[in-house]
């Protein structure tokens, strides 16, 4: 997500050897394929140190730079160039270069992983090591923003992963343009079309190919892959990530701000925490990005922002991009295959003008109880306190033994978690539960209300690891009963089951 300062109020790891092969651990089959391409903005950079520490539960198969309408290079030869976007149009008008921050900056930030990697590697397996993923860096198209004329490095990239043999869905990540992936379709495009393998390439590539876009950030998303590709995929998220983005404040709930702010931030994640966490950019941290200047946020006597309210230090900047990634994580919520059910990357459904595009927007509200009102955002809040102690949970894996670490709850279910039942049915769903750190586990059973279709009111009595579900003699539909299970150790991590009952007349 891409917001220079002074815009936003627009809107509202077990070997600890080089290895530069891809960990391929037989945990690592059921993991999703992921590519990120980014623009390197600062919440880039700060969505790219979480995803570091999740970097267990997917597979990263590409890191690519990309350009923006926030941030290009330029072509070295004083082109002027003019944003098609009309933000960026009025705002910057005719530039040659604009807030890059270069194609080095992900390695730092890898030498520190590999610091920190063999103390992530104690907690979980499939961290894959620092040489591996800098042996997947590729540079995309970065000139100007929507530049997709040019075969690259990292159009190449990923145009071979769309051809590979390996048939498994490849999330590609879009934190800036589309413009490197649009680069690999038209370079597939022009490759095969108009030859007898065309169809099956296409084929091909539309099985395969799952865009999670935040935001469009140039348009060759609509002038090109759209039109061209109007099968292939893509999660569009426009609104639900604006509470893990520069806005947070306004979004989500005031009781629940201390996770984003200072204190929190500052205490239990970025200091003392190893050399990556210590990179994460913040409020007032005296940080400052080379080649963007309006990073100003790291500058303690500017705090106060008229847009966006006043700030501490080690306050929260943004991460707009991590529902990308979040999206990805299995902590039991079954949305990989179903981003319409939600999930720690929000909540999206599919479109019913465009069939292979699943969407957030005014058509996707959650009640949030703390506003007595239907909201967009509310998909994406409703996880943030438990997205965020898991964070600082797993930012003390970056310093601490096994022992001296909080580890999530092992939670499943008895049974099939998909269920037919009746109208007036009175039925009794169980988990267990684990945890390996040896602490408590409490339970809660709640109803996801706005997914599925169930039109009664379903009673819900829990006690211990079951629950009765009383259904309504006059409901029917699907429903949706969710398992909370929250560990009680430092930085309570959360994981679940989520039921689904097709309850018929």
């Amino acid at each position: 997500m891409k917001f220079p300062f002074s815009l936003l109020a627009i809107f509202l790891l077990f070997s600890c050897q080089p290895n530069t092969q891809a960990p391929e651990a037989t945990s690592n089959s059921t993991k999703p394929r992921t590519i990120v391409t980014t623009d390197g903005e600062i919440d880039d950079v700060d969505s790219f140190i979480r995803m570091l520490l999740y970097a267990n539960e997917f597979r990263i198969e590409g890191l690519i730079y990309s350009s923006s309408m926030w941030h290009y290079k330029g072509d070295g030869k004083g082109t002027l160039f003019t944003s098609e976007m009309e933000m960026t149009k009025n705002l910057y008008g005719a530039k040659t270069d604009l807030r890059w921050p270069g194609v080095e900056w992900m390695n730092p930030l890898l030498d520190a992983y590999e610091e920190v990697y063999p103390k992530l590697s104690q907690h979980a397996e499939g961290f894959p090591t620092a040489a591996y993923l800098k042996s997947v860096i590729r540079v995309g198209n970065i000139d100007f923003e929507g530049e997709m004329e040019m075969d690259t490095e990292g159009s190449d990239f990923i145009k071979a992963k769309l051809l590979d043999d390996n048939m498994e869905p490849i999330y590609l990540q879009v934190w800036g343009g589309t413009n490197t992936i649009a680069r690999a379709l038209k370079s597939i495009e022009d490759q095969y079309k108009g030859k007898p393998e065309w169809k099956s390439i296409y084929k091909k590539v539309i099985d395969k190919a799952i865009i999670y876009a935040i935001l469009d950030q140039d348009a060759t998303y609509r002038k090109y892959i759209a039109p061209n590709w109007p099968d292939l995929k893509i999660y569009y998220n426009s609104s639900q990530f604006w509470c893990l983005a520069y806005p947070w404040k306004q979004a989500v709930p005031e009781f629940q701000h201390y996770l984003l702010e200072g204190k929190f931030m500052g205490e239990e994640i970025i200091n003392n925490h190893g050399p990556l966490l210590k990179q994460y950019y913040s409020y007032g941290d005296g940080q400052k990005q080379a080649g963007d200047d309006e990073h100003i946020h790291g500058d303690s006597s500017r705090l106060v922002n008229a847009q966006w309210g006043s700030f501490g230090v080690y306050d929260f900047i943004s991460e707009g991009d991590s529902p990308a990634y979040l999206h990805l994580i299995n902590v039991g919520l079954d949305n990989l295959d179903h981003p319409e059910w939600g999930g720690w990357g929000g909540r999206l459904v599919q479109s019913l003008d465009q069939p292979n595009r699943w969407e957030d927007g005014a058509g996707v509200l959650d009640f949030n109880p703390f506003t007595d009102t239907l909201d967009a955002t509310y998909p994406q809040i409703r996880w943030v306190e438990a997205i965020q102690q898991d964070f600082a949970a797993r930012a003390d894996w970056c310093v601490k033994d096994f022992a001296e670490a909080n580890h999530p709850p092992m939670v499943q279910a008895v049974g099939s978690t998909r269920i037919s039942a009746q109208a007036g049915e009175k039925l009794t769903l169980e988990v267990k539960v684990q945890d390996p750190d040896g602490d408590q586990v409490n339970l809660d059973f709640w109803i996801y209300q706005e997914v599925g279709t169930y039109s009664g009111k379903a009673k819900l009595e829990a006690e211990g690891n079951q629950v009765r579900v009383d259904l309504d003699p006059a409901g029917s539909g699907q429903l949706h009963v969710i398992a909370d299970a929250k560990d009680q150790g430092v930085h309570p991590m959360t994981r679940y089951v989520r039921f689904v009952i097709e309850v018929g007349k």
